[in-house]
């Protein structure tokens, strides 16, 4: 009897992923990055359970390995900073707790190496010691494991394997505008245009012809990047509001999405060049005709249609050089023309049979 294969696929189940988007979810409702908020809502889900009922212990092992993998999508880019931490404390909570003998490390890539140092270095400076005492304890305790890949490398891999969806609620927005508001870079663009505006009114030539900048550049950026994090934050909330109002409606309500129209638009264009058959061929009843005297008409009609060999080489050059063709009954194969007095050979494609 074959072995049924598992209900989860080798890097995600779905069913923990709901409960632990759920559990984010609610961590990011309190706005808050404290480990004491976090640790409130893991108690009442009860995530403590999630290991439970699993009697195998190579299961075990392998559920596990998928618990950490799940905490550790979370706390990678492209996420939101609290969402980061979030992942960073089910990683937490998950190696302390699962009942696997030794304790299964978390695997961290070479490629999120730099993410991750990025992160600590920002809660080092933002003040949240709940953060970087979390993640100190796991590097002392050897929790972390690093290595070349994510996943575990194997050669039984299915054809089509599950893609996760990525929850757009917790994606973290740009901060590149962001940066532009810190004082010090507004502050340098300032002393570069009043320095810019003191060498053009040395030079009295050009002082009053040219101008290349606007005066008040510093205070326009600042109300531009202003305007445009107001609009961010608005358009935000107001999607988030919206895919609430949607998921309240029933399916019947719903519209179809936007991969679903572009399909049907192309199935209506395939549809709209088909040439249907006029309606006297439609009509037309086929034809039976006498095999005896269709049969040359046949074979000349097959003839006819296929395709005309292109001359040889001989006969190329025999009509380039104006020679006439001399016919002979000798065989074209042969290589060299046999003497007078033989008889030309004949090509044969019979093998003769094999006789000890």
């Amino acid at each position: 009897m074959p072995r049924p294969p598992p209900v989860y696929s080798d890097f995600f189940d779905e069913s923990l992923t709901e409960d632990v988007e759920e559990l984010l979810a609610r961590f990011q409702q309190s706005d808050s990055v404290r480990y004491i908020e976090f640790s409130a809502i893991w108690r009442q889900m009860g995530f403590t359970d999630v290991f439970r009922g699993i009697t195998s212990m190579g299961e075990m092992k392998r559920f596990c390995r998928i618990t950490l993998a799940t905490a550790m999508k979370y706390f990678l880019p492209p996420y939101s900073y609290q969402i980061r931490v979030g992942g960073l404390y089910l990683m937490f909570g998950f190696y302390y707790t699962q009942p696997a003998v030794p304790p299964l490390r978390i695997r961290l890539a070479l490629k999120d190496w730099g993410e991750v140092q990025m992160f600590v270095k920002e809660s080092v400076d933002s003040g949240h010691q709940d953060v970087v005492y979390v993640y100190q304890k796991l590097v002392a305790s050897k929790a972390l494991d690093y290595t070349a890949m994510p996943h575990i490398l194997t050669f039984q891999k299915q054809r089509k394997p599950k893609k996760e969806a990525v929850c757009a609620e917790f994606l973290g927005r740009t901060t590149a505008v962001k940066e532009l508001m810190s004082a010090e870079i507004l502050e340098e663009m300032t002393n570069i245009q009043s320095h810019y505006e003191e060498m053009k009114m040395a030079i009295k030539e050009v002082s009053s012809h040219i101008t290349m900048t606007h005066r008040d550049f510093a205070s326009r950026l600042r109300d531009c990047v202003s305007g445009f994090i107001t609009w961010q934050q608005k358009t935000f909330s107001q999607d988030n509001k919206d895919n609430s109002d949607d998921g309240e409606k029933t399916p019947a309500d719903v519209e179809p999405s936007s991969r679903a129209r572009l399909l049907s638009s192309i199935k209506q264009k395939s549809y709209s060049n088909f040439q249907a058959a006029s309606k006297s061929r439609r009509h037309r009843q086929a034809e039976t005709v006498d095999s005896s005297s269709s049969g040359a008409e046949q074979v000349k009609e097959t003839v006819t249609l296929q395709r005309k060999r292109p001359p040889s080489l001989r006969a190329r050059t025999c009509k380039n050089l104006g020679v006439m063709q001399e016919e002979s009954d000798l065989q074209t194969w042969l290589l060299t023309a046999p003497d007078q007095e033989r008889v030309p050979v004949k090509r044969s494609s019979h093998v003769a049979p094999f006789k000890p």
